[in-house]
């Protein structure tokens, strides 16, 4: 028993599975335009939010946020569900492969038996579709993977059902309306007026504000928590940067793919050269990435390399106010 689903690879979970599930229903938007216009980018540090014994860092808006707000600007409707049963989660996921109709999944990553090993631990926000079944596994079209794979009824229910933070509580979605004629061009605009007023928000812990006090934080680390826990914070914002979906470097290059795309459509020349300074931007992101990570692997002690990726830090929330005040511009 499967759907008609079309397996696509994508950089992210959830803009691919927003991308494939909108393919499906008749609506061929590419990952980049679904994250441009689902205002996926953004900046936040959690400092009272601990993952692995280290605070929370997210270079994306909410889990489930993107196609929401793809959906509400295109005047598409969603169906999600949670559930208190596995039993009940099951037979509607069931249900809805017997009526073609192939479902988003919120699953936590630590037990996808597909992931390799190093890429398995406790984050329970990740998106998959399901396409079908048979007597034993169900069919798994994870955007992140090359090709279609499977997990058994009992490993997709235990994914489903992930204990901790953002547990998806057997969360299921799916398009079930969406409207012959839809107004991309004002969608886009939307979703960048409010990309940048999320990185230009007035909060000390949001976008840009919010890359400038992880910066100054960077730099008493070693002396406040000791080199062993400094090493260990800073290796949480490079794996929450480049291991957990696309982080931070990745995602300022699907967001650079989506203003090339946009230019295109709005007809606006600016978009592509803000495109072009977005990517330098998403380079910047992964030589800080590659400098942080020599310093916790070397288990370095000197202040110096802190305060040096420190001044990385704070030239990317810079480069960034920049940005995104020329783009807000650009689309006014």
């Amino acid at each position: 028993m499967k759907t008609d689903f079309t397996h696509h690879q994508s950089a992210h979970c959830e803009n691919g599975v927003a991308s494939n599930l909108l393919k499906f229903n008749g609506l061929n938007l590419s990952e980049p335009m679904v994250f441009g216009i689902g205002s996926g980018l953004l900046f936040v540090y959690l400092p009272f939010l601990k993952v692995n014994h280290a605070p929370g860092f997210s270079y994306r808006t909410m889990p489930g946020k993107i196609f929401n707000n793809v959906a509400k600007r295109l005047g598409i409707k969603i169906k999600r569900l949670k559930f208190s049963s596995e039993a009940k989660a099951q037979t509607t996921l069931d249900e809805n492969i017997k009526n073609n109709i192939p479902s988003g999944l919120q699953v936590g990553v630590f037990n996808l038996s597909y992931f390799p090993d190093e890429y398995r631990f406790h984050f329970n926000a990740h998106h998959l579709v399901v396409k079908g079944k048979t007597e034993t596994d169900y069919l798994i079209s994870d955007p992140v993977m090359e090709n279609v794979t499977t997990l058994t009824h009992e490993e997709l229910n235990k994914v489903r059902f992930a204990k901790g933070a953002l547990a998806p509580k057997g969360q299921i979605y799916y398009p079930t309306f969406i409207p012959e004629n839809i107004d991309l061009k004002k969608a886009i605009v939307k979703g960048i007026k409010s990309t940048c007023s999320d990185m230009l928000a007035p909060v000390p812990i949001v976008g840009v504000k919010g890359i400038r006090l992880v910066s100054k934080r960077i730099r008493k680390w070693p002396v406040k928590l000791g080199v062993r826990k400094a090493n260990h914070y800073l290796a949480q914002i490079v794996r929450m940067q480049e291991e957990i979906g696309t982080g931070g470097g990745g995602f300022r290059f699907i967001y650079a793919a989506f203003l090339q795309e946009a230019s295109v459509i709005l007809e606006n020349e600016k978009l592509k050269e803000l495109s072009l300074e977005m990517t330098i931007i998403g380079d910047l992101w992964r030589d800080f990435a590659v400098e942080a990570s020599r310093i916790y692997k070397n288990r370095s002690a000197k202040t110096d390399a802190y305060n040096t990726i420190a001044d990385q830090l704070f030239d990317i929330g810079n480069k960034e106010e920049i940005f995104f005040k020329k783009l807000r511009k650009a689309v006014k």
